[in-house]
């Protein structure tokens, strides 16, 4: 069973292949994300989600993705942060990277990175997935001392052998121990390989489904913005 959920991620994070970083500008804008509009009403702390198309809701209204619906949740507790999403189908490692330098240019209280998934996908070389995010730690770090990161941990397909797939899961607890950084080990628990928790396509996370994220990621997310 294990293994069949496991193959099941090939699909699962196909929802993150579509190569479509054009879109990134439009959605961080509709959000007030985009630094030069900084004179808003909206004076909150950013919680800043960069991503794939997992973090943006490919196939689904933007409220239905799971940042929308952590959101929903710290409105609903009084919890004065806000949320920009900074999902991107088909990003990766390195193309959060370079994202990065332009989404530092405003305030970010928490970064929470959700990147490995097209890496994994393409087989690309972990160690340099290690850099990349750990590039993208530092440069946070250096632009805002005080933000807090989360890492949202991924899974490669198994179909690219033990080695890769242990290497790359490590990547993610490795990278949070040495970084103090908060971690959910696995965005994609109770929600990969299960029919009915993804669109007819079999690949994009239902509205049920991103429900299921979101409670994973807040299950972690609530003591980073209560501490």
């Amino acid at each position: 069973m294990a293994r069949k959920i496991l193959g099941s991620l090939l699909l699962v994070l196909g929802v993150a292949c579509a190569p479509n970083e054009a879109r990134e500008t439009e959605r961080v804008r509709s959000s007030g994300a985009e630094p030069q509009a900084t004179a808003t009403a909206d004076e909150r702390d950013a919680i800043v989600f960069l991503g794939t198309s997992l973090t943006a809701g490919l196939g689904l209204p933007e409220s239905q993705a799971f940042p929308a619906l952590i959101q929903d949740t710290l409105d609903a507790r009084g919890i004065p942060f806000r949320v920009v999403n900074a999902g991107e189908s088909g990003g990766t490692s390195a193309g959060g990277l370079r994202r990065i330098v332009w989404l530092l240019r405003q305030p970010v209280a928490v970064l929470v990175v959700e990147l490995g998934a097209n890496d994994g996908l393409r087989g690309l070389d972990v160690a340099a997935m290690r850099r990349n995010l750990q590039a993208i730690i530092d440069r946070t770090k250096a632009a805002h001392p005080d933000a807090r990161i989360v890492l949202l941990g991924m899974q490669a397909p198994p179909n690219l052998g033990d080695k890769y797939t242990r290497a790359f899961r490590d990547v993610y607890p490795e990278l949070a121990e040495a970084n103090g950084a908060a971690l959910v080990p696995f965005l994609l628990e109770g929600v990969a390989g299960v029919p009915e928790l993804n669109q007819a396509d079999g690949l994009h996370p239902t509205a049920q489904g991103h429900e299921i994220l979101a409670a994973t990621v807040w299950h972690v997310l609530e003591g980073v913005v209560r501490d």
